[in-house]
């Protein structure tokens, strides 16, 4: 009898011994949301599993538990929870009822981060770039060259740079054609287009929009912001096309151009009216900076409620301590709700502007995902502004969804639901 006391004594004392580490991602136990990212992109590398958390807590992490990755949140200042076999159980038992929003989504791999931007470009011109290296996830940047020649096979994950794929330099032309800055980057640009073999840089960069166009077909995950989104679905509608006016490539643009545009070949928007005045700092009526009427106060933006269960995609990416997300401006700062496809998942959305903020498609064996606007802490990022200093907003709702793109890549591809 009492060998049986104690044999039960003993499985009991091991099943509660601490073999897991929650890393809670609600609002009130997290004090740094952004480098929990890092933290669990840390613990991929070390080749070993996660699990997502969906819906729980404000889309915690469960990781094994190891003197290390304690030791590693202790350094990066993010807050954690050792738990027992038993409690982790008892919890991802919570999450497999079908009465909860909830899953458990199992994160398998680190994936490889490209960063497309020029050379040279500083890090803290780009939200993406900041957030990856205040979270301490490593990338690799990529540009024209490295592009054409399908450089882009070695990753998973491609951010995009805000760059203007039409070959108008940003269309910047009305307030900074003097600028120095602005002479300088349009002769680079030209010289890099010549090496590459092409004759104006609209051809240059079409040629690179396919290319990256057919790593999403391939399965590859594509990720832009501001500019990066709208000027990419335009490029590829002008295929053809000349949308340039002569200060941008040295000659005429097409004839009725606008007829012309094929938006079968765009992969969210459609129906859009393009932009042919050269002075005016907007490529199109995709764009919702110039109709919006919100004031800065009350300017912000709805995450949707996906099923955890049934959508858990949409559900990783909308992941958040709150679904009341803070707007913020850009070149593209918004999308016309009406310019959308309707095979294009809406994310976030201002209803009462009728704009989208953070949508979401998939293109052939790939997805895609496009947020509007610059920096999600620097409501009216404007050319020299200093750059954003994360430490001042470890908890910012906006970056975080950035961070969520960042790790859906390392999901167990799951066989879909019908």
């Amino acid at each position: 009898m009492k060998k049986i006391l104690l044999t039960l004594f003993i499985l009991i004392s091991v099943n509660s011994f601490a073999s897991y580490i929650l890393i809670p991602m609600d609002a009130e136990s997290q004090k740094n949301h952004l480098k929990a990212y890092g933290i669990t992109y840390w613990t991929l590398e070390q080749q070993l599993k996660v699990k997502w958390l969906l819906n729980y807590r404000g889309g915690s992490f469960l990781l094994p538990d190891s003197e290390r990755i304690q030791r590693e949140c202790q350094i990066r200042g993010v807050s954690y929870e050792v738990l027992s076999n038993a409690k982790a159980e008892s919890i991802l038992e919570e999450i497999s009822s079908p009465s909860k929003n909830m899953e458990a989504v199992v994160l398998e791999k680190a994936p490889k981060i490209a960063v497309y931007t020029p050379k040279g470009k500083l890090p803290w011109d780009d939200a993406v770039t900041m957030v990856l290296t205040y979270a301490e996830i490593p990338y690799e940047t990529v540009y024209d060259e490295e592009v054409l020649n399908d450089g882009l096979l070695l990753f998973d994950w491609l951010h995009l740079h805000h760059e203007d794929f039409t070959g108008q330099y940003g269309k910047f032309y009305g307030n900074y054609r003097t600028a120095a800055w602005y002479i300088e980057e349009k002769k680079e640009a030209e010289a890099l287009a010549t090496k590459l073999g092409y004759n104006k840089v609209s051809e240059e960069k079409l040629a690179v929009s396919k290319k990256i166009r057919d790593y999403v077909i391939g399965g590859g995950f594509m990720f832009a912001m501001c500019s990066a989104t709208d000027s990419f679905d335009i490029a590829l509608s002008a295929e053809g096309v000349d949308i340039c006016e002569p200060m941008f490539d040295g000659d005429g643009s097409d004839p009725n151009y606008q007829a012309k545009v094929d938006y079968n070949k765009t992969f969210a928007f459609k129906d859009f009216t393009l932009e042919r005045n050269p002075l005016v700092y907007e490529f199109s009526s995709i764009d919702m900076t110039q109709k919006r009427r919100i004031p800065k106060m009350t300017d912000y933006f709805t995450l949707m409620d996906f099923s955890a269960k049934w959508d858990p995609i949409p559900t990783m990416l909308c992941q958040n301590h709150t679904a009341l997300v803070k707007g913020f401006m850009g070149q593209t700062t918004a999308f016309t709700r009406d310019e959308i496809k309707s095979n294009v998942l809406v994310m976030g959305e201002n209803k009462t502007n009728g704009e989208a903020k953070y949508i979401h498609g998939i293109k052939g064996k790939g997805f895609f995902t496009f947020y509007g606007g610059h920096d999600p802490e620097d409501y009216t990022h404007r050319v020299g502004d200093p750059k954003t200093e994360l430490d001042l907003y470890p908890t910012s709702p906006g970056y975080r969804l950035i961070l969520n793109n960042v790790l859906f890549p390392a999901a167990k591809k799951k066989k879909q639901k019908t």
